[in-house]
């Protein structure tokens, strides 16, 4: 059977059944240590009631917490339809602070029932190895387990998701976190550190992401560590050249995130992602669902191919045509998916 020779040629290690040791061994190994949580607000910088000819409310806010030694905030921008009492809500990390944008079809999302809040990722910290602005300045690197760039923007998220469960307007039940590549990465360890996070939709994360380590074709750990160090805690760099020596693989990340649900979305030709890597990672995670008497990943035993979305399991996985890339297929594809499961 393919799936299963697959997963036994890439040899991966047994996922913990206690979901806290899973998170203790990615902290310490690939993410690093999150802060602790802080309760946060947001305070409606403005307002238009009308947007999207009337079928939504539009609000810019600032999101405050407290930081060690003082306050930090950033800002977002919040959709909220308006035919819809207390609907979903998708927290976006996003690359750009523009909505709509290439990569956040808003008025599609509004037309689906769906609220949606979203953070520029560098209104955060920066992309780079640079520790002393903004959120990172609150958190500086003081060891080899401190947090790197991706756990700090996924703490962002979880700011953001207090500060609009205060609100008490949306369905908070059905909260959904979603990123791209390396945005991807961040929404997944966002969810597996945060269960009020229902859905976790990662779009062609890839290495250290949603795809597998061991076997993976594409990007590798040295490849990431050698250009993005600052996105993990510094122990991750061990692991450079050594992939075989790692004591987890990614699929514990997705397993981090069970009972709740996954989807994973690919791209043919993002081989540096891997599309069939992306594939056997939820294979290999649904066993955790399966240790729950959960329907975890099912799919058509072979590889996957443009156009499939298997999402009958808690996690999913849909492929599209093209390449590296937040679509509207994408986009639509999460919202099928959470649609169909809650």
């Amino acid at each position: 059977m393919y799936i299963d020779h697959a997963l036994s040629a890439r040899k991966l290690p047994e996922i913990p059944e206690d979901r806290e040791e899973i998170l203790r061994v990615l902290s310490r190994e690939i993410y690093g240590s999150l802060p602790s949580a802080q309760p946060a607000a947001a305070e409606i910088d403005s307002e238009d009631a009308n947007a999207y000819a009337g079928k939504a409310t539009e609000r810019h806010i600032r999101v405050s917490f407290s930081v060690p030694e003082g306050k930090f905030s950033f800002p977002a921008t919040v959709l909220i339809p308006n035919a819809v009492h207390r609907p979903r809500l998708f927290v976006h990390i996003a690359f750009r602070p523009n909505v709509p944008d290439r990569y956040l079809p808003a008025e599609e999302i509004i037309d689906n029932g769906c609220a949606v809040a979203v953070f520029c990722y560098t209104d955060v910290t920066s992309d780079d190895g640079d520790f002393s602005n903004g959120l990172a300045a609150a958190y500086p690197r003081t060891g080899a387990e401190s947090s790197g760039k991706i756990g700090l923007w996924a703490y962002a998220a979880q700011r953001l998701a207090d500060a609009l469960g205060a609100w008490q307007c949306f369905d908070m039940e059905r909260l959904a976190v979603i990123g791209h590549s390396r945005l991807g990465k961040t929404a997944l360890w966002c969810a597996a550190t945060d269960e009020r996070f229902s859905l976790a939709v990662s779009n062609n994360a890839g290495c250290s992401g949603d795809a597998l380590t061991r076997g993976k074709q594409g990007e590798h750990v040295a490849d990431i560590t050698g250009r993005f160090p600052f996105w993990f805690c510094e122990n991750y760099r061990r692991y450079a050249g050594k992939e075989e020596r790692m004591p987890f693989d990614q699929h514990w990340l997705l397993a981090a995130i069970a009972p709740r649900f996954v989807l994973v979305n690919a791209a043919e030709q993002d081989l540096w992602a891997d599309p069939e890597s992306e594939f056997l990672c939820c294979a290999a995670a649904g066993r955790q669902y399966e240790r729950m008497n959960l329907d975890g990943f099912i799919a058509d035993d072979r590889p996957p191919a443009p156009g499939d979305f298997n999402g009958a399991g808690r996690i999913g996985f849909a492929m599209r045509s093209g390449g590296h890339f937040l679509s509207r297929t994408d986009w639509n594809a999460a919202i099928r998916f959470w649609k169909e499961k809650m």
